[in-house]
């Protein structure tokens, strides 16, 4: 039976094989925020097409993770002032167990230390939090280890989640060098990647990541990527003003492109992941600045020869040394990673709720739409069923058509509950024929 022609054009650039009807990690099955996942409802309401929804001890900005007949997720629990780590059943939201872990950390309404997602390999369930706490479980509950990575230089809560990716547990910290609000030491924070078992937590490798970024600028929310090009295995990893491939067995960096920061401003933190399709991987640069296609396949230091294009030109970059540019200066995200589905990128301009189509080979501009609502979108999108699917902070869920040659928003549904003051930042999982929308008192399971 022939391939879908979205899953043929994934396929050169997956470094695992999808694994049908489970989301494992943030970004979803083939790490770019899409899934092979079909039937999924066309409409929905908090009563429409729910499967069931399940109050929640309180809000993350986590993506939940599914495997078989688990639903993994962590919760900022207010009446305890606990972090804990959450089992539910699959099919009826039931909690199935429950490990607090210590008590989380918070910067207000703007987020909390259990933001980092959870992940698994379909034996062992990893829990990461922004204080530092890493803890492993069977899928029973019962806890395999635990170490204490923090605390970390960072001016907000460290939101970074962690990857399973043959048979390794690799954790990116990309931080400040010197502390910051009490937070990290006073001198001497290191920036690394670490690979662990993760069935035992026994190191297998850790290697120092260095950055000329200053300050704030030195810190990364967003999570390394697993990649495959011509037979070669990378982890890409963005922040710190660069963008750099690594060997997965060692940690060794391969190569390494940037700046977007010419100028070493010190306040662009890096929070969208990197995302691959189409043979480039794509870097979203901060703050209003452009996305960089870095083309597959580097060796060494890279330097503008090596993009593909880029969404617009800063006025601090060298007119002779910046990539072919089609000037869409709202082509741009500070927040929200890209999503690759059906031979496309999306990227989304959280601030301005804009929705782009783009064309990877080039990057051109297919379609873009404005979603409309009251509130900015910190969430990235995901895919699947031909559609996109993207909440903002007001918890309205919008729905896009993908592909085609027009923006088209197909339905709109608001999932806050009464006196959620959330701002809601959870993207959408899709897994077994559902798709997994957290808010910030409930989660909910919608499907036909």
């Amino acid at each position: 039976m022939p391939l879908p022609r979205f899953l043929a054009l994934l396929l050169p650039l997956l470094p695992l094989p999808l694994a049908a009807g489970d989301w494992d990690n943030w970004r979803g099955p083939a790490h770019n925020g899409s899934s092979p996942e079909t039937g999924l409802p066309a409409t929905f309401s908090r009563t429409e097409n729910v499967k069931w929804s399940v109050a929640l001890p309180g809000p993350s900005a986590a993506t939940p993770v599914i495997h078989g007949d688990r639903v993994f997720l962590p919760a900022a629990d207010a009446a305890s002032g606990q972090q804990a780590a959450l089992c539910l059943d699959r099919r009826t939201g039931a909690v199935l167990w429950r490990a607090d872990i210590s008590a989380f950390s918070t910067d207000g309404q703007y987020s909390n230390s259990c933001s980092p997602s959870p992940v698994t390999d379909g034996r062992t369930v990893v829990f990461f939090f922004g204080t530092g706490e890493l803890v492993a479980f069977t899928f029973e509950g019962r806890k395999l280890w635990e170490r204490n990575l923090g605390p970390f230089a960072f001016q907000w809560t460290f939101a970074t989640s962690p990857l399973l990716h043959d048979g390794r547990l690799v954790i990116q910290v990309l931080q400040r060098d010197v502390a910051v609000r009490g937070r990290g030491k006073p001198t001497g924070n290191e920036s690394y990647l670490l690979a662990l078992e993760p069935a035992t937590g026994r190191e297998l490798w850790r290697v120092l990541r260095p950055s000329e970024a200053v300050a704030e600028s030195r810190e990364a929310f967003s999570t390394p990527l697993p990649f495959e090009h011509q037979g070669r295995r990378e982890l890409v990893v963005i922040g710190g003003d660069s963008l750099t491939g690594h060997d997965p067995a060692t940690g060794r960096e391969l190569w390494r492109w940037g700046t977007w920061n010419t100028t070493r401003i010190g306040h662009w933190r890096l929070v969208p992941s990197p995302t691959a399709g189409g043979g480039v991987l794509l870097a979203c640069a901060p703050k209003n600045a452009p996305v960089y296609a870095v083309k597959a396949g580097g060796q060494g230091t890279l330097s503008f020869r090596d993009l593909a294009w880029q969404s617009h030109v800063q006025q601090t970059e060298v007119a002779a040394e910046v990539a072919p540019s089609r000037n869409e200066r709202d082509l741009t995200s500070d927040v929200p990673s890209p999503l690759y589905y059906g031979g496309r990128f999306y990227i989304l301009n959280g601030v301005k709720r804009k929705l782009y189509c783009v064309n990877p080979a080039d990057g051109a501009v297919i379609w873009s739409g404005d979603l409309g609502g009251r509130s900015v979108l910190q969430a990235s999108p995901t895919a699947a069923d031909g559609r996109i699917y993207v909440m903002n902070f007001d918890a309205d869920l919008f729905v896009i058509q993908a592909g085609g040659d027009a923006f088209r928003l197909l339905h709109t549904a608001n999932f806050r509950d009464e006196g959620d003051d959330t701002r809601h930042r959870s993207s959408v999982a899709i897994a077994h024929g559902n798709l997994f929308v957290r808010t910030g008192t409930r989660l909910f399971a919608l499907g036909r």
